[in-house]
Parts: C-alpha cells; structure tokens; sequence
C-alpha cells in the first residue's frame, strides 16, 4: 500500500478522531498527524480527513460553525491545489457547509438520530475511494447522524449522476436500491459525493468504525486502502 501523510482534524466535538488516527495509523500503516481546528499549518499532510462527531455542539446547524474554523482556511486551499480530502458524517457535513462539496445534509426525515449498519452499493467508475469494489456487493458500513439527508436541487442532482459524482447509494442486502433502505431520506438514495474534480469525497457512514477484524466487518477498509492508493488496477 503507498505510504500516505494523513492529517486528522479535531473540531470541539469531534469524537471519531481517534477512531480514524487508530483506523489510519494502527490498521492501515500511515503516517498520522493530529491537527487542531486553530491551526494554519496542515504539516505536510497529503489527505485530509475531517471525521466524525457534532463539531461546535451541531449549534446554528451541522457543519455551519466548524467551517470558520482557522484550518479550514488551509483545508479549502488543500482542496483547490488538487490535494485529497475526506469527510465522514460530520465532516462530510463541514465541507457541503464549506462548498468543498455540492449540496446539503438535513435532518432525518424521521427526525430522529439513527445509529445502525446500513448496506451501501458503490456507484462512481471514476472515484478514488470506489477503485476496486464491486459494484454489485453491498458493503455493511455503521452510520450514526440525526442530519444524513442528503439534499441538491434538480439540476445539481444531474450533475452529479451526469458526471458520476455519486460515491454510494444505500441499497438492502441484496443490493437493491429502493426507498424502504433509504434510512434518512437522502434524494436518490445518496449516501456520499464528491466534487467534479475527484480530489473531495464526503460520506455519511463510518467506513473507520468498519476496519477492524475484532469488530467483525473489514468493509470500511476497503475503502479507506482504495483512497490511500493500495488498488492500482
């Protein structure tokens, strides 16, 4: 697998942070450094990963708050420059709020918060975090958010199918896709994007929380080693 500089950011509220150092640097190998959202300096970090929790206490709305924070200033950057970044629940939240992704996460339509496994299908040919997984086996991934609803207005939407844009889609055991495995009410099933050029991805499961073979599901690691660059073919 290549040898990645992987900075984790911590928001106040962040609680995944450490659960994604441990996934990046115990599991898969990497170099690991922790950065704190009142930093400016990224240490040489060549993915980012904003990870999961309720940064600022989800005050005003998830995302609204951490996107200010200082880091972000060097995140945005990062981004624009071509460098990786990846946003999981929270932080998938923080980068639609930044504009590093298109669209936004509202509340559950049940207004409830959902903590369970869910099933994803991998829908992008051209991704980075999809390289290599079969697109017709669904993936056991744990998602934990009250605001998962992925919304875009129509024309967004288009863009996203039109320029395979779309990272997963919730799907049932048997890989359909349909609106009674849909656990949020996320438009078309939509469970994670990334931008146009294919250097930002954000998801709302937890593919860390689904890496360890003590927990009984190594799913998440297949995407997280896809992102790192370990499937070359």
């Amino acid at each position: 697998m290549q040898l990645m500089k992987v900075g984790v950011i911590t928001f106040p509220g962040s609680n995944c942070d450490e659960d994604m150092v441990y996934t990046m640097e115990t599991i898969l190998g990497q170099q690991v450094e922790r950065l704190w959202h009142k930093e400016h300096d990224l240490k040489g970090s060549e993915l980012i990963v904003l990870p999961g929790g309720f940064s600022y206490g989800d005050y005003l709305r998830s995302g609204a708050i951490a996107r200010f924070s200082p880091i972000m200033n060097e995140v945005v950057e990062h981004a624009r420059k071509g460098g990786l970044v990846l946003g999981v629940c929270n932080g998938f939240q923080v980068l639609c709020e930044a504009g590093l992704l298109p669209g936004a996460l509202l509340h559950n339509h049940n207004r409830k918060f959902i903590c369970k496994n869910v099933y994803l299908l991998a829908q992008s040919e051209r991704a980075r975090i999809t390289k290599g997984l079969d697109p017709v086996r669904p993936y056991t991934i744990p998602i934990a958010h009250a605001e998962g609803n992925y919304f875009a207005h129509a024309d967004t939407l288009k863009s996203l199918d039109e320029n395979d844009q779309v990272l997963f889609r919730y799907c049932d055991a048997e890989g359909h896709i349909s609106e009674e495995c849909n656990p949020n009410g996320s438009l078309e099933n939509i469970a994670g994007v990334m931008n146009e050029e294919g250097n930002v991805f954000g998801m709302m499961p937890h593919p860390e929380r689904a890496a360890d073979s003590i927990l009984g599901n190594t799913d998440g690691r297949d995407m997280l080693e896809a992102l790192l660059g370990k499937v070359t073919a």
